[in-house]
């Protein structure tokens, strides 16, 4: 049997530390796995479901969205994916009777950790105005309460919808058609604080906001750059590619401040050979300081240029634009200034370049580590520029690979979930359901939460996610949060936005991807598309942890009913009864989607299609793949502090705690830590072992503290430390982000150290 879940919440600011390894996975990944899902699922359970994660007849996992190859392992799921997988197939739950014990004020004491290790919420539960606690709340009076708040407002614009990136294709498409025929634009959701600075960059220099590469290319490449990534912890499927690529003789560099055991040596444990000896991935590992990756590839691209034969000239001629500035402004790229703002040495540089020369076919990966700086934009467009010198985009094994995190956050921005919708998506809406949708451009997160402070917005509605923990400045989102008249979260879990409440707040419990999914019109299954732009199908196989939830279409098709009533012309009962009419609307609207439902039935799903890739068409308003020259920007650094970047432990995803350990870093039961290098440390003034407290400095002057934190000495880039989020979102200033996307800088936090002690 599952154990029951903690009824104390457990210290996390008192962790062991041991030397960090240098390999992961292997059997102790395994060992841990089955742990985890024995405890929520017991052994049972844990059979019925692990064997259906990421299959051709199963459910797509909860956690990260990396594509599956044709052929698939019986285990085709990582780690961090069984933890996912465990805590959604929980036996676990929170009833309305756990929500009687448990004021708001009480669940708002509780860590993220233990809210979470509660269990699947199996009712609605309403806040009254006043009231101190949730009780169960009928769905009829669930829905009638939102639209009593939505039709009181004064403009539509007055009200949000949040989408997280586990929402299907599905739930995502009539979200977006609700909010549009309601009359607002205002669909944040979490791209804003992951990838956005991607679309932005890749959107305006080869014109889709997409990656260009599949699996097959990885497995294809001469070399691979993995920027700004921890594949180990944060996409652990990803190391099995880069394996298989390494085994047909890729070479690999990673840039990374700190190092990764993951990119040292991975333990598959899907082959006896990669349980006992693992294999080395990294052929160079470049520690970099933090953000100064665009200098990094400016110099890079300066000397491509004056390497004799290294610029693919027919490429350049016939597919681009703007290359005489560019080459230009890399050409004044300068040595010392690089090597200031890398922290990098002149022969890791030359030995970089070396790779690079010898490459035909070159892959850039990149996450969170390169999109959230406030010269993000301009990093990804200078990764650009390095790709298309040697004609690596439209080449098989060669292109750009953003590595999306959640499992269908570019699925929901495919279906029409953002704040700035194409004129041409709205058109096709429009046409295809008579609506005229607002063509003004809604707010994303930063924005809608500066909405919600200054009393612009009233109503926030959340379809998944955990807004609150997620998003910066964490002192003012909150006191945002609670100026709503009204905070809506559709939900598996427990969270901190769920303590976190607007006058009325309302839980509204949906159906898992491990859940069976069975409407009036039978039996149904979701889509979602992966980091590299395969739709596939998704189908729960679990009984539901209740009978009172609902699915998140059922959920939005009765809320527009509520909302909208007889003044809509859309079938929204429709919708609700069977999937299939969604994906047929959608075909007609969404480009790449044409016969959505029996493309879908084929075993494996299907590839969108990407210009640059497929046909080395790039739809740009040049027509033509762009150069781009901006000038070369990287984080200051005043005396006596440290850039800090924010970044997630093993024992974690986005904002979901599944344990207290970070077994990569050695790290062991707490996460109030901060990493800082030795060296730094001894120049500040911190032992290791010692805590103190964090302040973070921008130029508003607000002072924004995080106590407590345990320093560890740990062989971080000089001048740099990490910590963990959420508990260092309270750091990021709200109004500190990235140009362009306006994602929010939280890799690159300019911190000092107060109150330091001994314990």
């Amino acid at each position: 049997m599952a154990t029951k879940p903690p009824t104390g919440d457990p210290v996390q600011d008192a962790p062991q530390v041991e030397p960090a390894p240098h390999a992961a996975a292997g059997l102790p990944a395994v060992a841990h796995s089955l742990r985890i899902a024995q405890q929520q699922m017991g052994v049972r359970r844990t059979a019925q479901t692990l064997l259906k994660v990421n299959q051709k007849n199963g459910f797509d996992c909860p956690g990260c969205a990396w594509p599956e190859g044709d052929k698939r392992h019986t285990a085709e799921f990582c780690e961090n994916g069984a933890k996912a997988v465990a805590e959604e197939a929980t036996l676990r739950r929170v009833t309305p009777g756990f929500f009687a014990a448990h004021p708001v004020a009480d669940l708002a004491e509780r860590s993220g950790y233990w809210l979470g290790q509660q269990g699947r919420i199996t009712h609605p539960v309403y806040l009254p105005e006043g009231a101190d606690r949730y009780e169960a709340v009928t769905w009829e009076r669930a829905f009638a309460i939102i639209a009593e708040e939505l039709t009181a407002l004064g403009s539509p614009d007055e009200a949000l919808f949040y989408t997280s990136g586990r929402t299907s294709n599905e739930a995502a498409f009539l979200l977006q058609l609700f909010a549009r025929e309601f009359g607002t634009n205002n669909l944040p959701d979490c791209s804003n604080m992951c990838h956005e600075s991607s679309g932005s960059a890749l959107t305006e220099t080869i014109g889709i906001g997409k990656g260009s590469v599949s699996l097959e290319d990885l497995h294809q490449a001469d070399l691979i750059i993995v920027a700004g990534q921890n594949p180990g912890t944060n996409h652990p499927r990803m190391l099995a590619a880069l394996e298989k690529a390494k085994t047909s003789g890729a070479k690999i560099i990673s840039v990374n401040p700190l190092p990764e055991a993951g990119m040292e040596r991975f333990k598959n444990p899907q082959t006896p050979q990669g349980m006992l000896k693992g294999t080395a991935l990294n052929d160079l590992f470049l520690q970099i300081r933090i953000g100064g990756d665009q200098a990094l590839f400016r110099l890079l691209n300066k000397l491509i240029l004056a390497a004799e034969g290294a610029v693919d000239t027919a490429f350049v001629a016939e597919h681009t634009h703007g290359y005489e500035e560019f080459a230009q402004a890399a050409e004044a790229a300068d040595w010392d200034e690089t090597l200031t703002a890398t922290g990098l040495t002149r022969a890791e540089i030359e030995q970089a370049l070396a790779l690079v020369l010898a490459s035909k076919r070159t892959i850039v990966c990149w996450a969170m580590g390169l999109t959230q700086h406030k010269h993000s934009v301009p990093t990804i467009r200078e990764i650009v520029n390095f790709l298309l010198l040697r004609g690596n985009i439209g080449r098989p094994g060669a292109g750009v690979c953003p590595v999306r995190g959640h499992s269908n956050v570019q699925g929901d921005r495919t279906m029409g979930i953002f704040e700035r919708p194409a004129p041409a998506f709205l058109d096709a809406l429009d046409k295809e359901f008579g609506i005229t949708s607002p063509r003004h451009h809604g707010l994303d997160v930063v924005r809608s939460i500066q909405a919600l402070r200054d009393g612009e917005a009233k109503v926030f509605f959340a379809m998944g996610g955990n807004f609150v923990a997620a998003t910066p400045d964490t002192a003012v989102t909150e006191a945002a949060m609670r100026r709503a008249r009204l905070t809506v979260h559709v939900s598996t879990k427990l969270n901190r936005s769920h303590a976190v409440t607007g006058t009325r707040a309302l839980i509204l419990p949906t159906l898992g991807r491990t859940d069976k999914d069975v409407q009036a019109g039978g039996k149904q299954f979701v889509t979602v598309e992966d980091s590299m732009g395969m739709v596939h199908a998704s189908r729960g196989n679990l009984t539901p942890a209740s009978p009172h939830l609902l699915s998140e279409p059922a959920i939005v098709a009765r809320l527009a009913r509520a909302v909208l009533g007889t003044g809509s012309r859309t079938d929204w009962e429709a919708f609700e009864r069977d999937y299939a009419t969604i994906r047929d609307r959608i075909s007609r609207v969404v480009p790449g989607f044409e016969d959505f439902n029996t493309r879908i039935a084929r075993p494996g799903g299907f590839t969108l299609p990407h210009a640059p890739r497929d046909e080395r068409r790039f739809p740009t308003a040049t027509g033509r793949a762009n150069f781009t020259a901006a000038p070369v920007e990287y984080p200051g650094l005043p005396d006596g502090r440290l850039l800090l970047q924010t970044l997630r432990s093993h024992d974690q995803y986005n904002t979901t705690i599944y344990g207290l350990d970070d077994r990569y870093r050695g790290i062991k039961g707490g996460r109030r830590i901060v990493m800082v290098n030795p060296e730094d440390a001894a120049a500040l003034g911190l032992t290791d072992g010692a805590y103190t407290d964090l302040v973070s400095e921008w130029k508003d002057g607000v002072e924004r503290r995080a106590d407590g934190f345990r320093i560890v000495h740990y062989p971080t880039a000089r001048g740099c430390a990490a910590a963990y989020y959420p508990e260092t979102n309270v750091l990021v200033p709200l109004d500190s982000t990235a140009d362009t996307s306006n994602t929010p800088a939280s890799k690159s936090v300019v911190i000092r150290f107060e109150n330091t002690r001994s314990v």
